[in-house]
């Protein structure tokens, strides 16, 4: 059964449609969307979830590994073929898993 959509007012004025508690906006996403980057080419929910937790440049990134990086909420296994291409084009990757 599908959740019901409310309709949402972002602090910038933009009305959107949610079904979900997420209060981010999609117009407020589109326009703060960067042009170039590794950010640029993750979904919105995956760029917030980095964003959020301090992620902005791949050395940053490079200090989690993979299985810390999908425990962010925001962040599916869609987007890590992203950003290991993204780290591999420095010279860089995830930090090993550890046991």
């Amino acid at each position: 059964m599908k959740a019901e959509k409310s309709l949402r007012v972002c602090v910038k004025g933009h009305k959107f449609y949610k079904s979900s508690e997420c209060q981010s906006c999609p117009k407020c996403n589109d326009e703060n969307r960067p042009e170039f980057g590794f950010l640029s080419k993750l979904s919105s929910p995956a760029r917030n979830a980095l964003l959020h937790d301090g992620i902005e440049t791949l050395q940053e990134l490079s200090k989690y590994s993979e299985k810390e990086i999908l425990k962010i909420h925001g962040i599916g296994p869609a987007s890590l073929p992203i950003l290991r291409s993204s780290l591999k084009e420095l010279g860089l990757s995830f930090k090993e898993n550890t046991l």
